[in-house]
């Protein structure tokens, strides 16, 4: 059933929303990937406040020009289009896609926007490999932690090494 000029006029302003809200944005391919694939990527998502949109490509597009974007064209893309906005950060919507991608080789991450700026697959993908902050700090707190434990570990050495020696001088 085709749509009503209403209908995709209520497309193209939602997409404008999300576009006009979002921190980072990926251009994904989803040929290929079933009902269900889809449902458990956009769970997974919510869960990192971002969201998957699919859509016409000509309405994207037009929302893409409508908000002085206009380096989306419909005709560079074969397959389907969707697109993964990123409300909360700039990178969680790209990890998220990108593990999703490894595990159904339907998904194929195609471009995407970071602070308004196109950037190609390759650097979305480049993005998307890079650690969490979380782990960042991880590391940093191991980096920082390792030498006052090696240091507590040669004083605990020396102070057991005078234990064993005044056990051994008692008897």
């Amino acid at each position: 059933m085709a749509l009503t000029r209403a209908q995709k006029q209520k497309i193209i302003t939602d997409l404008k929303d999300k576009i006009a809200r979002q921190k980072a944005m990926v251009l994904v391919g989803i040929t290929g990937l079933g009902v269900e694939e889809i449902s458990d990527l956009r769970k997974k998502l919510k869960a990192a406040d971002a969201n998957l949109k699919v859509a016409k490509k000509t309405l994207i597009e037009k929302a893409f020009k409508e908000s002085k974007l206009a380096a989306f064209s419909k005709d560079k893309y074969k397959e389907e289009v969707a697109l993964v906005f990123g409300f909360k950060d700039e990178i969680s919507p790209a990890k998220i896609v990108y593990q999703f991608g490894l595990a159904n080789e339907n998904l194929k991450i195609l471009a995407g926007f970071l602070e308004g700026k196109f950037k190609e697959a390759d650097k979305i993908i480049a993005l998307a490999q890079l650690p969490t902050i979380e782990e960042l700090l991880a590391k940093l707190v191991g980096s920082i932690a390792s030498p006052i434990s090696g240091l507590v570990n040669v004083l605990q050495g020396n102070i057991k090494g005078l234990i064993t020696v005044l056990a051994k001088a008692r008897t």
